[in-house]
Parts: structure tokens; sequence; C-alpha cells
């Protein structure tokens, strides 16, 4: 599994001629690195005598962190198993009428999935992106270019996830799962992008 191999394993893979992983794959990993970095930033704000009550709001921001680590991190194989799937579709036989009927079924069915993931990817990022809203420049000021950085990945998880969405949308025929799916990514990359630049304002303000 690609989520199990080595920070240099993977790059080597990403790097090879191979297409898969690929910006998906990436995507999904920059966001899980941002939902680590939030969880680091919340982990090392928990002083009471400083913060108070904030605490307990870092607290279950960064238990949240955590969850999308996780999903996010998932996503990494589930996306290249997508795109695995669109390619294995691509390559069944088309002799006779019922091969084709059969082909183009797997097609449309592998298609949607390999939109369906990076949708899910791009959510997942864009939820980080509003919790390092809720809680950046409140924390550990030490932290503040962690928060930071979790801020320019989590956005990299949003716009590369919601690339991948619609680049896959070329394979599906049924017009209004294209229209639905076109939609929110349009809605997600807006958001993100008003999210991305407000957390970073207030991030530059404290470095």
């Amino acid at each position: 599994m690609l989520k199990e191999l080595t920070v240099e394993e993977f790059v080597r893979e990403v790097a090879s001629s191979s297409p898969a992983p690929g910006g998906g794959s990436v995507a999904a990993l920059a966001g899980a690195q941002a939902a680590g970095l939030l969880s680091m930033y919340c982990n090392l704000s928990q002083n009471r005598s400083k913060l108070g009550d904030l605490v307990d709001m870092l607290h279950q921001a960064g238990e949240e962190a955590r969850f999308l680590m996780t999903r996010l991190t998932e996503a990494i194989d589930e996306d290249t198993v997508a795109f695995n799937q669109v390619m294995d579709a691509y390559r069944l036989p088309r002799e006779t009428a019922e091969e084709k009927a059969a082909r183009s079924k797997a097609i449309q069915e592998a298609g949607i999935r390999a939109a369906e993931i990076p949708q899910q990817t791009a959510r997942g990022s864009l939820r980080v992106l509003s919790l390092i809203g809720e809680v950046a420049a409140r924390g550990n000021p030490s932290a503040i270019t962690d928060i930071g950085v979790a801020n320019l990945q989590a956005f990299a998880g949003v716009a590369g996830a919601c690339y991948n969405v619609r680049i896959n949308l070329g394979m599906i025929s049924d017009q209004r799962i294209v229209e639905e799916l076109q939609a929110e990514v349009n809605a997600i990359m807006e958001e993100g992008q008003n999210l991305y630049e407000k957390n970073r304002e207030l991030i530059e303000k404290e470095i």
C-alpha cells in the first residue's frame, strides 16, 4: 500500500513512469499532512494557565484533525485504486455488442468513482482549512509557522483534489451526476480559496 511506503519510496514511486500514484494521491497526502500539522499545533497548545477555556476548543479541534488525517491518508491509496479501475475498464474487450455495453458500463462506474474519491479529499481538506481558521493564532505562538504550513498544504489538498474531480467528469455520461459534482467542486474551490486567504492573513500577522 502506498501509505505504508517510506517518504523516499513514495516520492520515487510518484516520479516513476507509471501514471499512478499521481496528483490525486499527492493531493490526499497534502491534506493529510495539513491535518497532522494542525493536530500538532493543538497538542502544543495545552497550557490551561495561559489559554484557559481555549484549551478545550483546541483539544476538540486536534481530535477532529487526527480523524481527518486518518481519512485523508486512506484516500492516498483509494485514489490510485480508482485510477487503476478506470484503466482496467478501458482495457475491456469491445468486439461484440455485449462486450461494448459491459465496457461502457464499467467505464461509467469507474469514472464516477474516480471523481468521487478526490471529491472526498477536497471535502476533508476544506474542513482542515476551516479548523485552521478556528484555531490559528489562538494556540502556542511558537508553532504559528507550523499552522501556516498546514494552511498551505490544506489548500493544496483542496485545489489538487478539485482538479482531479474536474478532469474525471469527462468520462461520465450521466449529466445529472456531472452537474452535481461540478456544482459541489466549484463551491468547495471558492470556499477553500477564501478560507486559505483569510487564514494566511491572520497567520502572517503573527509571524
